[in-house]
């Protein structure tokens, strides 16, 4: 359950917030009456569901680059915050590749820099760094990753997130051990109404149906734990309660399916084809030179167990929310509307 009580009048600092899970999680938060600090670069996409969202009645937004560690220190020291949930990143595996040096520097020094900033801040009560399931080392035998698992990556970005997870682990021990729980957050592949990333299945999607061309899928085999925005959202906010108020939690979660159902990228496609009436055809095209991996998936039992967090959307309703989103705003509604019409939803799951 997510308790408005503790999150009301509560300073939180949200790094990555004009970015798509930003975006969904600062409006979440808005709704529950937290006071919000910003950091993150400019939003990236046109259209941007940070802008559709305007105005932000409680959002103090600021939009600079992390590696900034001077201006990033006098904004948190200006903040104040009590919850800090860190997801600015460099959250794209292709352009990884083109930037591999600019992806460390984002997902690793920016996180570092971020650590720094925070150390010695009396306020502060509990740091959620939000890494991704992509940091074990994925050898593709089809298991589903525990939190025991060992780290790795063998391309820039899960190799980059990796060494998030120990850079976080090194400041928990050297800086941190008597300062406020510093944890991460492990999520899946996050879907949801208002994404239009470059490089990623779903917006890929809806661009190509929106001009009535073909979809390229690079891996139609592939398998993905598959989630919507607000199952992983909710998981933060729990913990980052939990942290907050002292709790003995493990300090490394992840969150995904509530079980980790096989459902592969040509499956994604034909259950948005067919819910938002779309015809467009997709073809294979051969995999780039860059490797992906063709299995990934996540056992989110300890979250389960540790939070009494599970989550509360299958695939298919994570599929049928997001076509719905994508299939009201392009009828006319209101994003803002419609935003709030889907968490007032899953709020009233979560409280079932």
């Amino acid at each position: 359950m997510t308790e408005p009580e503790f999150w009301r009048g509560r300073r939180v600092l949200v790094t990555g917030h004009t970015g798509f899970k930003g975006a969904w999680l600062c409006r979440w938060l808005e709704r529950l009456g937290a006071a919000m600090t910003g950091i993150a670069l400019p939003p990236e996409t046109e259209p941007s569901l940070f802008e559709l969202l305007r105005p932000w009645d409680s959002l103090e937004s600021h939009e600079f680059d992390l590696l900034d560690a001077q201006k990033l220190r006098a904004v948190v020291a200006g903040s104040e915050p009590e919850i800090v949930i860190h997801m600015a990143a460099q959250a794209l595996l292709p352009r990884s590749y083109r930037d591999p040096a600019g992806t460390w520097a984002s997902n690793v020094s920016g996180t570092v820099n971020l650590l720094e900033a925070l150390r010695g801040v009396p306020a502060v009560r509990a740091i959620l760094v939000v890494t991704s399931d992509k940091v074990y080392r994925n050898t593709e035998s089809g298991h589903p990753f525990t939190e025991d698992d060992a780290l790795g990556g063998d391309d820039p970005y899960s190799s980059s997130k990796a060494a998030t997870e120990i850079a976080v682990g090194a400041w928990r021990s050297s800086f941190f051990a008597s300062g406020p729980p510093l944890a991460t957050a492990r999520a899946g592949n996050v879907i949801g109404g208002g994404d239009w990333a470059a490089d990623r299945l779903v917006p890929d999607f809806i661009r190509a149906a929106t001009r009535s061309e073909t979809l390229e899928l690079r891996q139609p085999e592939a398998v993905r734990p598959w989630q919507h925005v607000l199952d992983p959202l909710a998981g933060y906010l729990r913990y980052a309660q939990r942290l907050a108020e002292g709790e003995q939690v493990p300090l490394a979660l992840n969150f995904g399916p509530h079980t980790p159902a096989r459902c592969t990228v040509e499956e994604v496609v034909r259950h948005l084809a067919e819910r938002l009436g779309s015809e467009n055809a997709w073809k294979a095209v051969p995999a780039p030179a860059t490797r992906e991996k063709k299995s990934l998936l996540l056992d989110a039992g300890l979250a389960a167990r540790a939070l009494d967090w599970r989550a509360r959307l299958d695939v298919r309703q994570a599929l049928d929310w997001t076509a719905e989103w994508y299939a009201r705003w392009r009828a006319g509604d209101d994003p803002r509307v419609l935003t709030d019409d889907q968490i007032m939803r899953y709020s009233a799951l979560d409280d079932a």
